[in-house]
């Protein structure tokens, strides 16, 4: 894992490490264009004409299947920005915003600390196997459903019972009492979404083992829909006090806003039961723990929920520092980020990430467990050079992109649309800067751990885990040494800084498993990259300073600003990469300019 905050670490074997996080598995084809010597034909891996036939035929199906997973992981994306924006616009960026966020993530932790890491590590493994029983194993993954949902009820009970000791844990001891009961009564509706987190897991495990792989991905989609429509709707008939004393809060919009929360996530399981009846598996209890596989659990798995559980430790930490920056902001009559501002700023930088280097790496991924199967050590270091350079060439220029547009983007959508001051959308921008100049690390780290996944090997994963945490952690407590409005930033740099530790240690340690890296193309390719992306964000930054001053300032004028902006920079930095000679962007430029050159 790579973050404190939404663990997105699937099993070795390509399963959901949480049913949370849908874009950690969404899978993609490698786009078109790849030079000849990079593509593992599918001769080279049939061993002949007729297996190649039945290879095409196969790469069809996945190429169809993964268009449909990430287009799936897109759009709920998207719609979880736009649910994170009307959160914002409904409870505001002070107190009661971090109140219902932190209620609102209590079940996302607990479910990964818990029953999402015994379904990845024990459970999900077994329901994998079962379809290859002769019955197609009805009965074996009824007993395991029945045993899990068992399990998962149970834990969702104790959870919700403990509500308020949750709640206190991750938010700071100087909240008001107003401010902590308001969050205990969100926590206790929000809780319950630990059960149908685990169903959602379940049946999307059972029909991703029966061949059925867009409806998981796809769901979450109902969920933010349901949500976003419930917020809504409340807004309109209720009213909510934003910006306004805890206190102020009403029985019915307590549970209008965490209801609909947690009927969302109810909706994202129920609706797999569709999918899942028309593959043909019925569902029956079976009881007893006799023959159900739970002393099966391989030692990679069981090293990837310690993973999980040692992310889960250092997010409290954050949530600390970050309610107790808010708290202490609002005391002193002042204004900044807090726990929401934080968890928007992460939605924003999650989604270059889930949309390019998720995709990427995922597509490589077989390929490169395949070639530590057969022994071809090389083929891995060249999968490792591929998933280096490929994301790189969106990233890079993301990143540089992210840095320019995040003051006027937060402006326009929080501020002017969402109703938050000035200085609350200016101070998420800045979380959200510290957070995107580290992205590029960020798939590193990501990359590098799937390389030793391929090895069936999620101890160094774990150490690497370890690095992210204790140096985020170590950062995040110097918060406390500072001024409250810039706890935001230093957890961001925070992230930034940790996980660019791990993935210059886990470079350091692939050396020593697959000799070396090779990573002089890759070099050659970041430099290039960093110097279009430079010269195309001055030529985009004097764009937008020259038009700040012509152009209205309301949220049309902004949008076309923007607008302009970005047109001017992708194609500054598409010329000079292509002058530069960057593979990568070149295979993209050369078929259109000779279609041009042609008309």
């Amino acid at each position: 894992m790579t973050d404190q905050h939404r663990p997105d670490t699937p099993a070795p074997h390509g399963t959901q490490a949480d049913g949370v996080e849908a874009a950690g598995t969404a899978g993609s084809g490698i786009v078109d264009g790849t030079h000849a010597d990079e593509v593992v034909t599918a001769m080279d891996l049939e061993g002949g004409p007729d297996g190649a036939a039945e290879a095409r035929r196969a790469e069809g199906s996945i190429a169809r299947s993964s268009a449909l997973m990430a287009s799936g992981t897109m759009v709920s994306r998207v719609l979880g920005l736009v649910r994170g924006m009307v959160l914002g616009a409904v409870v505001g960026g002070a107190l009661t915003g971090d109140a219902f966020d932190v209620a609102n993530s209590l079940p996302n932790q607990f479910y990964l600390l818990l029953a999402g890491g015994v379904l990845n590590a024990v459970l999900v493994p077994q329901i994998t196997k079962a379809a290859t029983h002769d019955d197609g194993g009805h009965e074996f993954v009824n007993r395991l459903l029945t045993i899990s949902m068992a399990i998962m009820a149970a834990a969702t009970v104790v959870a919700t019972a403990s509500a308020p000791l949750l709640v206190r844990l991750f938010s700071t001891p100087k909240w008001h009492e107003d401010t902590f009961a308001l969050s205990t009564a969100f926590a206790f509706i929000c809780l319950p979404q630990i059960f149908f987190y685990g169903l959602y897991t379940l049946f999307g495990q059972v029909l991703n083992a029966r061949g059925h792989f867009a409806a998981y991905m796809w769901a979450p989609v109902m969920n933010n829909v349901v949500a976003i429509a419930g917020m809504v709707l409340g807004w309109w008939v209720l009213g909510y006090p934003k910006q306004a004393f805890s206190g102020e809060w009403t029985v019915s919009m307590i549970w209008m806003i965490a209801g609909t929360a947690t009927l969302g996530v109810l909706a994202q399981a129920l609706v797999l039961l569709i999918p899942l009846y028309r593959s043909g598996f019925r569902y029956r209890p079976v009881w007893g723990l006799r023959g159900a596989g739970l002393g099966g659990a391989s030692r990679v798995a069981m090293w990837t929920f310690a993973a999980v559980a040692v992310s889960q430790l250092g997010f409290i930490v954050t949530s600390q520092v970050m309610t107790w920056a808010n708290d202490s902001l609002t005391r002193a009559h002042l204004e900044g980020a807090g726990k929401l501002a934080y968890s928007n700023a992460f939605l924003f930088f999650m989604l270059p990430h889930s949309l390019i280097t998720v995709s990427l790496v995922t597509a490589l991924f077989t390929h490169m467990s395949n070639a530590v199967h057969a022994g071809r050590t090389q083929d891995v270091v060249r999968d490792l050079g591929r998933g280096l350079r490929m994301p790189a060439v969106l990233l890079v220029p993301a990143t540089v992109g992210g840095v320019l547009v995040a003051r006027p983007v937060m402006d326009i959508l929080f501020h002017r649309i969402m109703g938050w001051s000035p200085t609350q959308a200016t101070a998420l921008a800045w979380v959200f800067i510290a957070m995107i100049v580290g992205l590029v690390p960020f798939g590193w780290l990501y990359l590098i751990q799937r390389v030793y996944y391929a090895h069936e090997d999620a101890k160094t994963p774990f150490y690497l885990q370890i690095v992210v945490t204790v140096i985020a952690t170590l950062v995040n407590l110097s918060a406390y040494a500072v001024a409250p409005r810039h706890a935001g930033l230093i957890v961001g740099l925070g992230q930034t800084l940790s996980n660019t530790a791990a993935a210059l240690v886990g470079f350091y340690l692939l050396r020593r498993l697959l000799g070396p890296l090779r990573l002089s193309h890759a070099v050659r390719t970041y430099v290039r990259l960093s110097i279009a992306s430079a010269v195309a964000g001055l030529v985009m930054w004097g764009l937008l300073e020259l038009l700040r001053g012509v152009v209205d300032t309301g949220i049309l004028g902004g949008v076309a600003v923007l607008g302009a902006g970005g047109v001017l920079f992708l194609g500054v930095f598409l010329a000079i990469a292509h002058v530069m000679h960057v593979r990568e962007v070149r295979e993209v430029l050369d078929p259109i300019l000779r279609r041009v050159g042609r008309a």
